[in-house]
């Protein structure tokens, strides 16, 4: 069960969800996530009311195109899974989106069953 939050600059709802499309389907590809576990939110900032700020951090030179991918998910997952997956979201966003894939900035936050709370005020993945 991720929950995916996607910010982009200067960007319209159809590249948003290119980019969604693409992060999901890297996500079932590469850690099994069934196809109807789809929670995301896409944000478009357009630089007067929000924008995004970025660096050449690494060595990485980034630019306008910047998106952020914050992936929140239950722990578990092997580093050469989480490794695949960024390698899978970078060459699908290019695909779907048209995102160069030094633009492409992920991050993943685990926590446990008890964390998640999916309706009904009840944790259905860590039941009583």
């Amino acid at each position: 069960m991720p929950l995916v939050r996607i910010d982009a600059l200067g960007t319209d709802v159809t590249h948003l969800q290119a980019i969604g499309d693409a992060v999901h389907e890297a996500l079932m590809e590469t850690l099994g996530i069934p196809p109807d576990d789809y929670f995301q939110i896409l944000t478009a900032h357009d630089g007067t009311h929000g924008t995004l700020r970025y660096g050449d951090y690494l060595g990485v030179r980034r630019d306008a195109g910047i998106v952020y991918i914050a992936i929140t998910l239950r722990a578990g997952r092997e580093p050469d899974r989480k490794r695949a997956l960024y390698r899978r979201i970078a060459e699908l966003a290019e695909t779907h989106a048209g995102v160069e894939p030094r633009n492409v900035f992920v991050t993943l936050t685990e926590n446990g069953d008890a964390d998640w709370s999916l309706g009904y005020g009840e944790a259905q993945y860590a039941p009583r």
